[in-house]
């Protein structure tokens, strides 16, 4: 192996998607600093990789960094992995990067399954432009609507139906698409206005949570809590939802026509 620095991804579920030329790094680098050795375990046990590993995790990855540089400087090859997908993508990985840049030593990539990508793709929202804003926060969603286009983020499955909830508050107008489990068995997308979501039974598993680009014409606030209002007093919701998705209209213009609809009968 060439001295420096792999940057190797592996499966996010699936372990039959690792790459022959990521087994072949595996097999062959000098060492694997794996955010968990015992995760990386499983790996090398399928697939007969005997290379040492030594654990490289958030929590440590600052006092680990140095002594893995010197290493490659002295002559070594460093894989560094994750539990799932590319190292660097909310997981350990980018500091480490950093850190052999600026010591001037080799960096490869090894590219992998990224549930990110999975999941845009598997939306079937625009993908031209796209914000992966990490793990969920409400603190910060009133910003983040004020990104128009596609928007990814990271959930767990005990906190998803209340961050379905914020989503209905602060986004109604936005489609989302809820997307577990992916590439193992029980792989789900599940697509809908956040207020039509909002009581369905609590997803399990892995969940990567992307929202559609708003509609084209900006909503105030006070549109949004119109539409708000009336989500949670009408029983017409599933109907506006479906009109707007068939329509390719707004919902709150789905509203409006279902409402005038009722009050002219």
């Amino acid at each position: 192996m060439q001295t420096g620095l792999y940057i190797v991804g592996t499966p996010i579920g699936n372990l039959g998607d690792i790459g022959p030329r990521a087994i072949e790094v595996l097999k062959n680098v000098d060492l694997v600093a794996a955010e968990d050795t015992r995760v990386f375990g499983k790996i090398a046990a399928k697939f007969d990789i005997k290379t040492k590993r030594v654990s490289c995790h958030e929590h440590n990855e600052r006092e680990v960094i140095d002594g893995l540089i010197e290493k490659i400087r002295s002559g070594a090859s460093i894989a560094v992995v994750t539990d799932a997908g590319m190292p660097g993508i909310s997981d350990p990985g980018f500091r480490i990067v950093r850190a052999a840049r600026m010591a001037g030593v080799p960096v490869f990539v090894v590219p992998g399954p990224t549930a990110v990508i999975s999941a845009l793709v598997l939306s079937g929202f625009p993908t031209d432009r796209f914000t992966f804003c990490g793990f969920f926060d409400e603190k910060k969603l009133r910003d983040d609507n004020k990104i128009r286009h596609t928007i990814i983020y990271y959930e767990s499955p005990n906190r998803i139906k209340s961050t379905i909830a914020a989503l209905a508050r602060v986004m109604p107008e936005r489609q989302i698409a809820i997307v577990r489990e992916i590439t193992k068995i029980h792989e789900e997308t599940i697509i809908g206005y956040p207020a039509d979501l909002v009581n369905m039974e609590s997803p399990k598993g892995e969940i990567v949570l992307v929202v559609a680009p708003a509609p084209e014409h900006k909503m105030s606030d006070a549109e949004i809590s119109e539409i708000v209002n009336d989500v949670v007093a009408s029983s017409t919701k599933g109907a506006a939802a479906s009109l707007a998705q068939r329509a390719r209209i707004s919902k709150k213009e789905a509203y409006r026509r279902l409402l005038n609809k009722g009050e002219n009968k």
